[in-house]
């Protein structure tokens, strides 16, 4: 039977910001990617969303970014990769301590925005991030993109690594995404969204954009939180996934 694990990137409210349905999300979802300070998210907002996961049995996870408050992690940044490790060490500490203070523990690393898709093709800040995951816990599961530097980096580091895929972003030939820049990086039709979810679980294969068939591994679909229909949508993917066969099932279990 094929299965997935379905995550949502959470927790990216701060202050008197609020962003996204957070607590009713987490009941359609296997796993909780938080954000830990540096692109969205605070202290108090860490802990709720924490202290929320571990009540409904969703898998906690570090959502780490670049420091960029302003731009919601999405701008890129030129960074060694010394600068990179001490920054995703730090962020994956945060989400940790708030873990275990409510007697849970993390599961997964999940780097954000301009930092996950920079490490998608650079292989140096893919290691960075790998080497900060596991000096921190090397029992701890790292997400990036399928067919990514970031899945032969976790696995070189020993990790094990979750292949990812999106529903609500178009591929390229190679398979990256493709930029948030471009105006068909987004797909808003829903019907598309869940076919192309399907097909990528079901056949391993994803349609580009210029309309060649590119080979991906769907260990894991990203639900954003922070897209207006985002609760709507998890609860929809979910049941079209179900309905069609497909287990729903957190990576933690067998």
């Amino acid at each position: 039977m094929s299965r997935i694990d379905l995550n949502c990137d959470m927790g990216e409210s701060f202050g008197a910001y609020t962003m996204g349905n957070d607590i009713a999300i987490l009941d359609y979802v296997n796993s909780a990617n938080i954000a830990c300070g540096f692109h969205a998210g605070d202290p108090p907002t860490i802990r709720k969303t924490v202290k929320a996961a571990l009540e409904k049995g969703v898998s906690v996870g570090a959502h780490p970014g670049f420091p960029d408050l302003q731009g919601f992690g999405r701008r890129s940044m030129a960074v060694t990769a010394a600068e990179a490790y001490d920054m995703v060490l730090y962020q994956i500490g945060a989400v940790a301590a708030f873990a275990q203070a409510f007697g849970g523990k993390l599961t997964h690393v999940k780097a954000h925005g301009a930092l996950y898709t920079m490490a998608a093709k650079d292989r140096r800040l893919a290691d960075a991030i790998a080497k900060a995951t596991r000096d921190f816990d090397p029992r701890l599961v790292m997400f990036g993109l399928a067919g990514s530097a970031m899945i032969d980096a976790a696995e070189q580091a020993g990790l094990r690594a979750a292949s990812e895929v999106f529903a609500d972003r178009t591929y390229q030939d190679d398979g990256s995404l493709t930029p948030r820049s471009q105006p068909n990086a987004m797909i808003e039709d829903e019907n598309v969204s869940i076919a192309q979810v399907k097909r990528m679980v079901t056949e391993g294969a994803v349609r580009s954009v210029s309309g060649n068939d590119v080979r991906v591994r769907a260990d894991t679909l990203c639900i954003h939180g922070d897209q207006p229909n985002a609760l709507a949508f998890a609860k929809r993917i979910r049941g079209e996934l179900e309905r069609a066969g497909i287990e729903v099932k957190p990576l933690s279990m067998p």
